[in-house]
């Protein structure tokens, strides 16, 4: 864009008279170069298409430094995607990838052979989940990159209307080693501090460059995580609480084929959904209901006009979900999405008559054991690393995540029985505090409000029982892998 590279040209002659008025006060003389004719080198084009080399020859450069673009893989507008096939050439996964990462690549094969120390503030994306080992294996694998400092998440905001907030980091990098590289945080003051550390991993930890890749299947002898239901209904076959008051006046006889609709808010903040559920209903149950007929036509014509094939496909089955996925038996429910303020992600146990959607992830088990082994700082603390977030909050993944975790190998039935009586412990403490039976979600509404999962896993708010309920379970875990405890997330 032309404005911001005359923004930056007049920046610049401000900051060169300024300096040079402290100069002319400092040593009593003028100094001055008004009229401005010569200008710093400020070239107006696209940087992913201009050759570097041609602008400044790698010898005669020192460092690179920038704040790059922030546009996430859904946001990417056709050229922007030109751009990064430009820079990537023939490696074919950058569909996962943050636009930002292209000044990465750059950068690496722009200093390659050579001293020149590099770094950019990036969308903190790039040091979590599942660009993680695309991005970081090829600059650490092909360019042998080395991260020189690094500063963890921080919230970058700026005072034009809508006020932007992204989460953002820093990272500084080049392809000589230095004996000792530092790793900042902000602290609660506001304050950066740093520790000292040997190496800085791609997930901006003290430790070894090793990565975590997307698996198939989980490295345990556990059953499979699998995402919920998505309706893709334009919304026909979704009801609010008001919706369904209403629906249910012009249509009493549906209420059979009415069930409970959940997903991350609402298992998280006690919202109140169902859903038309017709999978299993024969067509003369509802063909004579002229609200159900309407809103099935209604479904059909919103995928018609998708511009998805799959999608178009389902239109000729719009009494039904576009992917269906609901257990036959009780399930243990784990929200895409949570706030990275809470010390455990609030995971539930939900009856089958409860339709999952494709915002919870769904493991066909009520296994105490398995709701135990989720619900621990053992697993938090690979939840923290390896996740991917939106904006700050964690975005759970089933390939990323949950087939990723280490389970504890040798762990015998009397520990696992443990880990089953403190989870029991804390499903009868949700009960007492108002969240359901058992960790289970009610079929209908309740009459009287109650505690949701949000307001008893809250960290100012968590009842102090069940803060020492999750204590003991946490305990029992760690038992699992070994016998002394763990004194911190860096040690589990």
């Amino acid at each position: 864009e032309e404005f911001p590279a005359r923004i930056a040209e007049v920046a610049l002659w401000l900051t060169d008279h300024q300096v040079n008025l402290t100069f002319s006060k400092a040593f009593g003389r003028l100094y001055t170069r008004i009229p401005l004719k010569k200008s710093p080198t400020i070239r107006h084009a696209n940087a992913l298409r201009l050759d570097w080399k041609e602008l400044l020859p790698p010898k005669n450069c020192s460092f690179i430094l920038g704040n790059p673009p922030f546009i996430g893989k859904h946001y990417q507008k056709p050229e922007q995607k030109s751009d990064m096939a430009q820079v990537f050439g023939t490696f074919a996964n950058t569909g996962d990838i943050d636009y930002v990462t292209s000044w990465f690549v750059k950068a690496a094969a722009y200093t390659e052979g050579t001293p020149i120390r590099c770094a950019f503030v990036a969308t903190n994306s790039i040091t979590q989940g599942e660009q993680v080992p695309v991005i970081w294996g090829l600059l650490l694998q092909k360019y042998g990159i080395k991260i020189h400092f690094a500063h963890r998440t921080f919230i970058w905001s700026n005072e034009a209307s809508g006020k932007a907030h992204v989460y953002c980091v820093v990272i500084g990098f080049s392809h000589e080693e230095i004996p000792k590289k530092r790793l900042y945080d902000l602290q609660e003051n506001g304050e950066s501090r740093y520790e000292e550390t040997n190496n800085i991993s791609p997930y901006l930890t003290a430790g070894p460059s090793v990565f975590v890749a997307k698996r198939r299947k989980p490295l345990g002898e556990v059953p499979e995580m699998r995402c919920g239901c998505k309706p893709s209904d334009g919304g026909h076959l979704l009801f609010d609480a008001k919706e369904i008051a209403s629906f249910l006046s012009a249509a009493p006889e549906a209420r059979d084929w009415l069930r409970r609709f959940v997903g991350s808010d609402d298992l998280i903040n006690g919202v109140d959904r169902w859903c038309l559920w017709l999978e299993d209903a024969p067509p003369s149950a509802f063909r004579h209901i002229a609200e159900v007929r309407q809103r099935i036509e209604a479904v059909r014509q919103f995928r018609l006009k998708s511009s998805a094939a799959p999608t178009r496909k389902a239109a000729d089955t719009p009494a039904l979900f576009f992917f269906s996925n609901s257990p036959k038996d009780a399930y243990i429910a784990v929200p895409e999405v949570s706030s990275e303020r809470r010390r455990y992600i609030p995971i539930a146990i939900i009856p089958a008559s409860v339709i999952p959607s494709n915002k919870l992830y769904i493991i066909p088990s009520k296994d105490h054991f398995l709701f135990g082994i989720l619900s621990s700082a053992m697993h938090m603390a690979w939840v923290k690393i390896v996740s991917g977030r939106l904006e700050s909050r964690f975005q759970y993944s089933a390939s990323m995540v949950y087939n990723t975790f280490p389970w504890p190998e040798s762990a015998p039935e009397k520990q696992k029985d443990a880990i089953r009586k403190e989870v029991q412990t804390i499903l009868h403490l949700r009960v007492e505090h108002g969240d359901g039976r058992l960790g289970y979600l009610e079929t209908r509404a309740p009459k009287v409000p109650r505690n949701t999962l949000a307001d008893i896993y809250d960290p100012l708010t968590m009842p102090s029982a069940l803060a020492k309920a999750h204590a003991d379970l946490d305990r029992a875990v760690e038992k699992a892998y070994r016998r002394e405890p763990f004194r911190s997330d860096r040690e589990r």
